[in-house]
């Protein structure tokens, strides 16, 4: 709980400096393309006549803060495993694994790079599908399956990253792929709640700054327990693939997990 404020601090920094220098601009432009467009012309024009009046000022604060929610997603689970995974993993190994060998299949630059290009892989998938968002049974699954597959993918590196080796961490992604995406999507799942605080933030505008630290404190805690759920299941698939080779790997039994630290 106390590494979770390291990734918060960094986050909250950057969402409150960015909403104080451009969500003005932002919501505006947005509303301007609004107004301007003659696509939605006919819509605005449809909701006026139902006596829904000045409907652009609800719905531009809300675009943007859509826009706007993957990016935070996606820093949030940088931050994390930057700031925390690290640490994390260090601390599930002292508790379950004393002794595992360390093979440093991945540095912290091998990291950076995967995890670079895994969301940029994220965001132009999100882009490619973005018109899909708008049939209601897909923006349901669309967005978790996406983060999912993200944090399966930039976890399962980080967590094994200095433990096993190269080989290592492609046998353990190839046999456990299903299982690790199913976990990814499930914490996508968990991700996908906060984005209710972000929606709740426009239409209550005095609330707002209030709800982007709790909005950005639930994706870092929600990304902070994907770490230790990782690192728990790779660390052991990683002990069972070595025993499985003749190398003696001693696993603490579930009592001696709440034993303190030695």
């Amino acid at each position: 709980m106390v590494l979770s404020l390291m990734p918060l601090l960094l986050m909250v920094a950057l969402a409150w400096g960015a909403s104080y220098w451009f969500w003005d601009q932002a919501v505006a432009g947005v509303k301007d393309v609004l107004e301007t467009s003659s696509i939605f012309a006919m819509v605005w024009h449809w909701f006026e006549w139902f006596g829904v009046g000045d409907l652009k000022s609800v719905v531009a604060p809300l675009v943007v803060i859509f826009t706007v929610t993957p990016l935070v997603v996606v820093l949030s689970l940088v931050a994390v495993s930057v700031l925390m995974t690290p640490a994390l993993v260090n601390w599930v190994v002292s508790r379950r694994f004393v002794g595992l060998e360390r093979k440093q299949g991945g540095g912290f630059a091998a990291s950076l790079g995967w995890s670079l290009l895994s969301v940029l892989l994220a965001l132009l998938t999100l882009l490619v599908t973005l018109p899909l968002w708008l049939v209601p049974p897909l923006a349901l699954v669309l967005p978790p399956l996406i983060w999912g597959w993200l944090t399966y993918r930039v976890l399962t590196f980080d967590v094994l990253a200095e433990h096993a080796s190269r080989e290592e961490r492609l046998t353990i992604t190839r046999d456990n792929r299903l299982t690790l995406l199913s976990m990814g999507v499930l914490t996508g799942l968990m991700g996908a709640a906060p984005s209710l605080f972000w929606a709740s933030g426009a239409l209550f505008a005095a609330a707002f700054v209030v709800l982007i630290p709790l909005a950005v404190w639930l994706y870092t805690a929600v990304f902070a327990f994907s770490s230790l759920w990782f690192a728990h299941f790779a660390l052991s698939a990683l002990a069972q693939l070595r025993r499985s080779q003749g190398v003696v790997v001693i696993e603490a039994g579930d009592d001696a997990l709440d034993a303190p630290p030695v």
